[in-house]
């Protein structure tokens, strides 16, 4: 009888390690996300179905603020941790930790991500690699646009129509005005507190963004849309607190001034659709206008997320499994309507997203897409520059103390210039 048990015991505790080394063999894959609005939640039900069909993987999805993701997480790639993947913005600035997809994909499957993916598979590259097109190192989980959001209640209230779909930056600041003048509303316009979001401004007004070896500049162009943007400030067309309320190259929006009716016009993006489905349209009648013009140019800027995979990972191949399962037609197809995103994906683009949203956030779709054709090759090169961040920050910064009154613009523009030239210089040591 005690020699049963302890077979039985045996045979037992065999079972449980035996399931112990299988818990141990599975391969975890964390993957840092950041969301506009549902972008981590329909990534983790991509990922449970991707888990059912790889029982050996388990996909960890940490939900992180964003910014996390741009302050702390190069932060820790440097000090070599992080995680296996992240959802980023700086596309091409942390190539150096990049995995590259290319060795763990069949060749039918680099084909697939070559022939679908192109047009954005740059963007997480080096330069080096730019110039020979190798390299697999993202999948873009949003295209976005930027452009500005209406409200149209206020317009009709005020019996201003909308400026025609060649307005400039000027007409839509004297046509917002009006409007706020009329329905007391506190501010004409407003934009993100992000040199991403200035850019197209720039270049509306003639900015050429880089010289001729290829280096950025900031020239009249630049400098004629940062004294236009910090003198509406000073004649109260925009919010101070927006850009001139925080210190640093800190990233703020203008949503809440918007949803709450204290701007006619806010200057945003494509990945602000989802949310104002869900609070705007509560209080008010939105749309979106074609991309804003200037002397030089209508352009929006182009840009977005795009999940990559990091070096430091200890299971490459299982990294690669999963970002190859989200880039494929059905799967992406599916984050793309379910986050209300454009697609970068070009086959999922011409077979048509099955968007299942209002009839504002459609137009509002189609208006973003619409843009796409219009944007500028400086705002292209600009978003595909592994050292954009030398621009973006020091314009967030130095503008920022501009509309706050604690420099002049003059002071900014040159302070800007500096600030933008040691940080190139530096990244070359």
């Amino acid at each position: 009888m005690k020699r049963q048990q302890r077979k039985i015991i045996a045979a037992a505790s065999a079972g449980f390690l035996l399931g112990m080394a299988g818990a141990v063999a599975a391969q975890e894959v964390r993957v840092q996300c950041y969301s506009d609005s549902n972008e981590c939640e329909v990534t983790g039900e991509i990922a449970r179905r991707f888990e059912a069909a790889n029982s050996g993987i388990r996909i960890v999805i940490d939900k992180v603020p964003f910014k996390a993701v741009v302050e702390q997480l190069p932060v820790q790639l440097a000090a070599g941790e992080g995680p296996d993947i992240a959802r980023v913005t700086e596309l091409g600035g942390l190539n150096k930790y990049y995995l590259d997809l290319t060795p763990y994909l069949s060749a039918a499957r680099v084909k697939y991500w070559q022939d679908n993916l192109a047009t954005t598979l740059d963007w997480f590259r080096s330069p080096e690699e730019k110039a020979s097109g190798k390299g697999i190192y993202g999948l873009m989980s949003q295209l976005t646009v930027t452009g500005a959001f209406v409200n149209k209640t206020l317009f009709e209230q005020a019996n201003v129509p909308l400026p025609p779909a060649t307005a400039t930056w000027d007409d839509w600041m004297a046509a917002a005005k009006k409007v706020a003048d009329a329905t007391k509303t506190p501010f004409a316009m407003a934009m993100d507190r992000s040199g991403h979001r200035f850019a197209p401004l720039a270049v509306a007004y003639g900015a050429k963004i880089f010289d001729d070896k290829g280096n950025p500049v900031i020239d009249d162009g630049y400098k004629t849309a940062a004294r236009k943007f910090v003198e509406w400030h000073k004649a109260g067309l925009m919010p101070k607190e927006v850009w001139g309320g925080i210190g640093g190259s800190q990233y703020r929006d203008a949503f809440d001034e918007f949803v709450n009716g204290r701007l006619v016009v806010y200057y945003s993006g494509s990945w602000q659709i989802r949310r104002m489905s869900q609070q705007a349209s509560k209080a008010f009648d939105w749309v979106v206008a074609p991309a804003f013009c200037g002397p030089a140019t209508c352009t929006a800027m182009p840009g977005g997320a795009g999940f990559v995979a990091f070096k430091r990972t200890k299971n490459p191949a299982a990294v690669a499994k999963f970002l190859d399962f989200l880039a494929s037609d059905a799967n992406y197809a599916e984050l793309m309507a379910k986050t209300e995103n454009i697609p970068a994906h070009l086959g999922v683009a011409k077979a048509g997203v099955n968007y299942q949203v209002s009839p504002a956030a459609k137009a509002a779709l189609n208006v973003f897409v619409a843009d796409v054709p219009k944007i500028a090759k400086a705002n292209f090169d600009l978003q595909g520059y592994g050292l954009n961040r030398a621009m973006f920050l020091p314009t967030a910064q130095r503008l920022g103390q501009a509309v706050a009154g604690e420099l002049s613009v003059d002071e900014a523009i040159k302070r800007l210039a500096a600030d933008m030239d040691e940080q190139v210089k530096s990244s070359a040591k």
